[in-house]
């Protein structure tokens, strides 16, 4: 690890912390911290994703799990209706995250109140309406039926890179010259927003908003942009947990969960201060080695750090494991990431400065000066969790620029 927390760097980062010790006594805010870190780690997501038949709901669930089709756990799939009950997925990472592949619409006659019913309306978080073209009066009258029940859905046209391609053939566009591609995709894309939203009116949706998406990439196209209407229409706990476990997919992706793991880590160094301490020898610092493993491992989870984020991704992308590997130069696998570990690197760090940074914390925060141990526990905790998470995130962008790497032809 490098001394990349400078004082100047670490008083920008405590602004928060400390604003919220002028507010209210230590107490209270270690007392919320724990709180609001507590709901975090019990927090639970329940997605639900449907439509009608074919639409390519079980795809859907399988791309936000970052699985192929065919992968052993995935979702079925298939042209005919594969779905007669709600179906569970465990997001593969956090376990408390469920996606739930729900029975298709139908063709036929189709009664939206005893649909929700049947599939245990009030146990999703929120809902996602998928069409493969257009969309019919069942899908309105679902969306309608979760309006007045006070839920969140979403409307998602699926496999719109089919379109393209099609729409590609049919004017016999030369896919080697870039510029009359793009022409291509963009007046698809506008041709197919412009049918969806007149078709949606048309039904009686009174201002509908459609999100275009490829199941294969989903950093094209509106995935990104759902991504973020769905986060900002959640409350903060479960806003955290979304940005959290859906794939890595931008710069912005990598950034959310940057601010994400901000804000747990300083909860998680307040919660340090009154807990039991774990001395060095010869030095006066203390922290809690609990919270420094199992916040380090979690670290390594969001950003798809870990050995099962990191086959996962390989198996997307085609490509062998320890390519991706081979960039990651700071994050140790999670299996790890131990006590010994985190005594190690706590007892290395202090040899080139983790006194100076515990001293400049307190002199910043002067309540915390006042706690003793705990104090530098804080401080050391903070310090700590900060150099893995900006050493976690330069190994996350490395991958993905990995991944992203046309593969080599033999």
């Amino acid at each position: 690890m490098d001394p990349a927390l400078t004082k100047k760097t670490l008083e920008k980062d405590l602004d928060q912390v400390k604003s919220s010790f002028k507010r209210k006594t230590f107490e209270a805010v270690s007392a919320e911290a724990k709180e609001q870190s507590n709901l975090l780690n019990n927090a639970t997501l329940e997605i639900a994703i449907t439509g009608r038949s074919g639409a390519g709901k079980s795809s859907f669930v399988n791309a936000l799990r970052g699985m192929k089709d065919h992968e052993k756990g995935a979702a079925l799939t298939g042209l005919r209706e594969t779905t007669m009950v709600p179906q569970e997925y465990t997001h593969p990472a956090f376990p408390k995250v469920k996606i739930w592949d729900l029975p298709g619409l139908g063709k036929n006659e189709f009664n939206a109140e005893e649909y929700l019913k049947k599939v245990n309306f009030s146990k999703y978080d929120f809902f996602i309406i998928i069409a493969s073209d257009r969309f019919t009066i069942h899908e309105t009258n679902l969306a309608l039926e979760i309006r007045k029940n006070k839920k969140k859905f979403y409307y998602v046209r699926s496999k719109v890179d089919i379109d393209i391609e099609n729409y590609r053939r049919s004017k016999r566009i030369n896919v080697e010259d870039t510029h009359e591609k793009m022409q291509a995709e963009k007046k698809t894309l506008d041709i197919i927003r412009k049918d969806s939203y007149d078709n949606l009116k048309a039904l009686g949706e009174s201002s509908p908003r459609v999100f275009l998406i490829s199941r294969w990439d989903l950093s094209k196209y509106d995935f990104p942009l759902l991504q973020e209407t769905i986060e900002q229409e959640q409350d903060e706990i479960k806003r955290d947990v979304l940005i959290m476990c859906l794939p890595i997919l931008t710069k912005d992706s990598i950034r959310k969960k940057k601010a994400a793991m901000e804000s747990l880590i300083w909860k998680k160094a307040i919660a340090s201060c009154s807990v039991g301490l774990i001395p060095l020898p010869f030095l006066s610092l203390g922290c809690d080695i609990g919270i420094l493993v199992t916040t380090m491992s979690h670290i390594c989870k969001v950003f798809g750090l870990d050995e099962n984020s990191l086959n996962i991704l390989a198996n997307r992308v085609g490509k062998p494991v320890e390519e991706l590997k081979s960039v990651i130069e700071h994050t140790p696998s999670t299996g790890k990431i131990t006590t010994e570990f985190a005594m190690d690197i706590l007892k290395r760090s202090a040899m080139w400065g983790a006194i100076t940074v515990v001293e400049a914390v307190l002199d910043f925060i002067p309540v915390l000066g006042s706690l003793y141990g705990g104090g530098s526990s804080f401080a050391t905790t903070f310090y700590m969790l900060k150099n893995f998470l900006e050493n976690a995130v330069k190994d996350a962008e490395k991958v993905q620029a990995k991944a992203a790497e046309p593969k080599r032809h033999k």
